[in-house]
């Protein structure tokens, strides 16, 4: 079963004088539990991509539908529930808030976005600082701990909150080739236990080797595909 279908998807960014063509006529689907990236030059629409996927734009054309939902259609509050309900968020930066420990990093969506109740949210961090190997590091500060350990504490606050797609945009763009591995290792890890997809858009190296299923693109458009057992197709 697809958990994305993209059929004639284009975005296009216009200005008075201009108008430039982002995203042309992308035509593909991503299953569930997937490890897929989208690579290619600067340019090229990896991250217009994501954030059409992500809810953070919409597409001039065509019809992409997520989890089920046509996101085109919905509004900015229920863009924002979707994202909440559905989708888990990884960026190369980290984005941890500093005034908030690494416990608090995590347990902030489940407050701002979901309301869950204090035990089940105690009862889920835990469980993701174990899964993350940061069980003995909840109650220190983002400026506590290396670049490895925030993306691992990012992968936890993304998966807090049980969504069924994570997209992350450059990830290890900011680690070194053995901590990016490890942190790699660490979402496939969590893919196989979760079936959660996992979406990147990169320029690593190392991504587009581990990645099952590769979308190429080159101005906007999908030159390429190549499936080693993953579930997606062009």
């Amino acid at each position: 079963m697809a958990l994305i279908t993209a059929t004639g998807v284009s975005k296009d960014y216009r200005t008075e004088e201009v108008t430039v063509q982002a995203l042309r006529g992308l035509d593909f689907e991503i299953g569930t539990a997937s490890f897929v990236s989208f690579v290619g030059p600067s340019g090229s629409g990896k991250t217009t991509l994501l954030n059409l996927i992500g809810c953070l734009d919409k597409p001039t054309a065509g019809r992409l539908t997520v989890a089920g939902t046509d996101v085109a259609l919905l509004g900015r509050k229920e863009s924002a529930a979707f994202r909440g309900k559905h989708l888990g968020f990884i960026f190369q930066d980290f984005n941890m808030i500093p005034v908030l420990t690494v416990y608090e990093n995590i347990e902030y969506p489940l407050i701002m976005v979901q309301n869950i109740e204090h035990r089940e949210r105690e009862e889920r961090i835990s469980r993701m600082l174990a899964a993350v190997g940061m069980s003995d590091q909840g109650g220190k500060y983002p400026q506590q701990i290396s670049g490895g350990q925030k993306q691992r504490v990012a992968i936890a606050r993304a998966l807090v909150t049980n969504p069924a797609l994570v997209l992350a945009d450059e990830p290890t763009a900011n680690l070194d080739s053995q901590t990016a591995y490890v942190v790699i290792g660490l979402m496939k890890k969590m893919r196989d236990e979760l079936g959660t997809t996992f979406i990147f858009s990169t320029h690593d190296t190392k991504i587009v080797g581990e990645a099952e299923v590769l979308f190429r693109l080159e101005d906007g458009r999908i030159i390429d595909r190549d499936a080693k057992g993953g579930t997606a197709h062009a």
